[in-house]
């Protein structure tokens, strides 16, 4: 790229980096144009995210933060320095990475995206209020403060309930037969029984037959009476060691149902504990608020009619309908004054907005807005255009669905991606590097149309953007590709090509050539399905009543835009219809330091057709990480740790030295370092610089003590093993099957290039999902067994794309049903049967657009996916 006539005399318009080491990249040297769209492309594990992020983002912050003062600088979380020679012409860089929600239900769409504050500026300033109110604070329009907080429910919307319905689900069970369901499964429910038997109760006969004063001290009395208790005796028995006064086995305390489900509500640490319990507890809207959160002298004031919590229940696309006709300072357009109540549904009301009408349910009391002042008018116009046109970028980017009370922990990591993103094209900065972590993630092909339009949005105004992306349409509409490869882990960590995407068709040793420049074609011919599980009645979020049927012995792929109702489809109203049929919870995972949910888990309303017979098992693969330390790691997680371990344990060293298992656990006291306490690196404190990490002087990073590392396995220690990757090992315990099947499969599914030890932190999120599936893929395959993944291909290179389908059609081969959200269009193309949803996005959204196999619903007429999907036959 030539130096442009623009530019001032003498300068570069490369950013050039020169011996760049970090992580696995080995001495790279590139030139990178500036002000333009640069892909970085290249398998999962190549390197491309140590190049864009763990090079060129973080160098660009250590320069931005030199110029901060030392005190300043410790205040912030840096990225570190990154390993490299020299990067010359290099400009302020933002980066919007792949996140998770908080897990802070406070935290809404409204409070990131700062709508909210807008909003209730709005109210304040501009609202209508009732005679004699005086004006309110924009703080008192605020569910999180203590002057805006309902009273009721402290501004959480939602009240629960414990009932004697949903803790015994089945009233013809006895005490002994379970009853109780939310009594705590294993010893602990089987202590309450038997403190019951030793009270007087009986245990033996159904439920229903209890006397309502006997049912209802056991769900919900505060007592906690602590009486004596014979395990294993009847109840004659203990009646007669009572009476005897035999010494018992011990001591217990009774605790009430209720106050059970409560108390381990309130808290508990274990997500999957608080996720058990919630499924008792029953959630209704708040009888003061309504569900709209705030106190009644917020809710007094209303702006076009609708006061404030109403008005952040809509979407986004209706709120600017409803803020237009101020924002274009006309205040005379009809509108209800009456705030509305929360019996009428948010898809009535938005649906009487849209044409005009009022937002209350059969109201009459429905006249023009009162005058407003001169000064109210001027207010309202100034922060209605605002809202507007910062809404209308959300709208851009297909967010119109979300609305502003939206809790964060319910948005994908692409709705947040893209929810800061427009927060950067509203701040019209010029001259900044924007580094971009795969922002088609989880989008789907329509909805990637408006991210290249604010893509080219944001370089049109004089900035540059660095994109690590698998998506190949971008790649083709970057202005510059740089590959990164050709392997991962230790095979990539070379730059094989940089300049412009058409000059990759050259480079052979390219993994992404043979898909950017490749056909697409399918050549699979789909199963035909002769058994299927229906789902009728589904009511979940945007789904009212939808029947559909998923074919049996099939892969599946569930397809539509971004909230068009697939996850509350599959991943809620499937997931859970079928893990209540097969009497069990789901398979959870629990990611270490993850903070559990507040509110009780909402349940789907539907049921089980024909064919939920066929399905005895149950598994979910989510895209959660698998651990948020670097104690959690590749070989702990797989389990072949464990194995390993008794390998070393089995020794003569080991056994003449009596060490256990144990010992070689890096967690344990007797076996790891006690400088680092098993950390592998120690803090050095710099006062008022940031601290940093440093290997520990006593283990060198191994994480053991010398004692430990002395005993041997086939010549290596612990530390060596755990240094090895999947491929190394594989050849390493290659007599030992027990350890061998769990890296066979690792190996794969692609991931023979990870370090066993590697520790969680450092796994993206396509390494963490295929290693969660690897682990399921170990156990023995019976059949029978429903596997459900939601969008299984996000981070993923068309590459290992193909090695997972590989895996998944071969569950599907061993006789079992696979149930996959996707925006893929390669892996939607390669299945057995396609649901589509749609048309839209939330309320228009949540029925089914159409259903069959591939290439008929590539020509359904009313789906958006179709065009797409239809590409991937005509390339045949």
């Amino acid at each position: 790229m030539a130096r442009r006539a623009s530019d001032p005399p003498g300068t570069d318009p490369f950013v050039r980096v020169r011996g760049a080491r970090e992580h696995n990249l080995r001495e790279v040297d590139v030139d990178i144009p500036r002000d333009a769209l640069v892909v970085f492309s290249g398998v999962s594990g190549s390197g491309k995210s140590s190049l864009a992020f763990g090079t060129l983002y973080a160098e660009a912050q250590r320069r931005y933060l030199e110029s901060l003062s030392p005190y300043a600088r410790r205040l912030i979380d840096q990225v570190g320095v990154p390993d490299v020679d020299a990067i010359e012409g290099l400009p302020p860089a933002v980066a919007l990475q792949q996140q998770r929600g908080t897990p802070n239900v406070r935290s809404t769409v409204g409070s990131i995206t700062t709508l909210s504050s807008l909003v209730r500026m709005l109210y304040s300033r501009a609202g209508t209020y009732p005679p004699k109110q005086p004006m309110l604070f924009a703080e008192d329009f605020s569910p999180n403060t203590p002057q805006g907080a309902c009273p009721n429910c402290h501004g959480l919307g939602s009240v629960f309930e414990v009932t004697e319905q949903s803790m015994v689900p089945d009233p013809s069970l006895s005490i002994r037969e379970r009853a109780i369901a939310s009594w705590p499964p294993a010893w602990h429910g089987q202590n309450l029984r038997d403190i019951l038997v030793t009270l007087g109760y009986d245990v033996d006969i159904p439920w229903s037959k209890l006397p309502k004063k006997d049912r209802d001290w056991i769900l919900f009395t505060e007592d906690t009476p602590t009486v004596p208790v014979y395990p294993g005796f009847t109840p004659a028995e203990t009646r007669s060691a009572l009476k005897r006064k035999t010494e018992p086995a011990y001591m217990g305390t009774f605790t009430g149902a209720r106050r059970y489900v409560l108390h381990t509500f309130a808290t508990t640490q274990s997500a999957l504990m608080k996720k058990r319990v919630s499924r008792f507890m029953t959630g209704a809207p708040c009888p003061v608020c309504g569900g709209r959160r705030l106190k009644r002298e917020a809710l007094s004031v209303t702006f076009a009619g609708l006061d404030i919590g109403t008005l952040s229940q809509l979407s986004l696309d209706r709120i600017a309908q409803v803020l237009k006709p101020a924002a274009e300072g006309r205040f005379d357009a009809p509108v209800d004054t009456r705030t509305r109540s929360r019996a009428a549904s948010r898809k009535d009301v938005a649906t009487r907005i849209a044409s005009g009408g009022s937002a209350h349910a059969g109201s009459s009391d429905v006249r023009r807005t009162p005058d407003l002042s001169e000064e109210k008018r001027i207010a309202a116009q100034r922060i209605a255009h605002d809202l507007v046109e910062r809404i209308g970028t959300l709208l851009a980017l297909g967010l119109g669905y979300l609305a502003l009370d939206r809790p964060t922990p319910t948005l994908s990591p692409g709705e947040l991606q893209r929810l800061r993103l427009a927060t950067q094209i509203r701040s019209n900065l010029f001259g900044v590097v924007y580094v971009l972590d795969e922002p088609s993630a989880g989008l789907h092909p329509a909805d990637s149309e408006a991210l290249y339009d604010a893509l080219d949005q944001l370089k049109g105004t004089g900035n540059t953007l660095f994109v690590v992306e698998h998506d190949l349409d971008l790649m083709h509409r970057a202005d510059w590709l740089v590959d990164v490869g050709p392997g991962a882990g230790q095979h990539g960590g070379q730059v094989l090509y940089s300049g412009p995407p058409d000059g990759l068709r050259k480079i052979e040793p390219s993994m992404t050539r043979r898909y950017l420049f490749g056909a697409r074609a399918v050549r699979r011919t789909p199963r035909e399905a002769t058994r299927w599980l229906e789902l009728r009645g589904v009511h979940r979020n945007n789904l009212h009543g939808v029947d559909v049927r998923f074919p049996i012995g099939a892969f599946t792929s569930v397809t539509g835009v971004s909230g068009s109702g697939k996850s509350s489809l599959v991943s809620q109203a499937l997931v859970e219809l079928v893990g209540d049929h097969l009497g069990h919870e789901p398979i959870v995972e629990e990611s270490e330091g993850e903070a559990p949910s507040f509110s009780p888990i909402a349940r789907t309303v539907g049921k089980l057709g024909e064919g939920a017979d066929a399905i005895r098992r149950l598994v979910n693969v989510d895209q959660k990480p698998i651990g948020r330390t670097p104690r959690s790691n590749l070989a702990t997680y797989t389990g072949l740790f464990d194995h390993v371990r008794k390998l070393f344990a089995a020794t003569k060293m080991a056994k003449s030295r009596r060490y256990s298992a144990g010992r070689f656990s890096f967690n344990v006291a007797q076996g790891r370092c006690e400088t680092c306490e098993g950390e592998g690196f120690v803090s050095v404190e710099l006062l008022f610089m940031p601290s940093v990490y440093a290997p520990c002087p006593t283990c060198h990073g191994s994480r053991y003590n010398a004692k430990t590392l002395e005993v041997e396995w086939n010549g290596r220690n612990i530390a060596q093993v755990l240094a090895m990757t999947v491929d190394e090992a594989m050849a390493f315990f290659a007599d030992e099957p027990v350890v061998q099947r769990p890296l066979a499969l690792l190996h794969d599914i692609g991931l023979g290039y990870l370090r066993l030890g590697q520790p969680a932190t450092e796994l993206s999120g396509g390494e963490a999902q295929r290693i969660k599936l690897a682990t399921e893929l170990q156990r023995s395959q019976r059949g029978d067994t429903l596997y459900v993944l939601d969008e299984p291909t996000t981070g993923l290179h068309a590459a290992d794309v193909d090695k997972l389908m590989a895996q998944l059609h071969g569950l599907v081969d061993a006789g079992n049903t696979v149930v996959v959200i996707e925006h893929e269009m390669r892996v939607v193309a390669d299945s057995d049967w396609v649901i589509d949803m749609g048309p839209g996005a939330g309320e228009e959204g949540g029925r089914i657009v159409a259903a069959g196999a591939p290439e008929t619903v590539s020509r359904a007429k009313e789906s958006r996916t179709a065009p797409y999907l239809r590409r991937m036959f005509e390339a045949r």
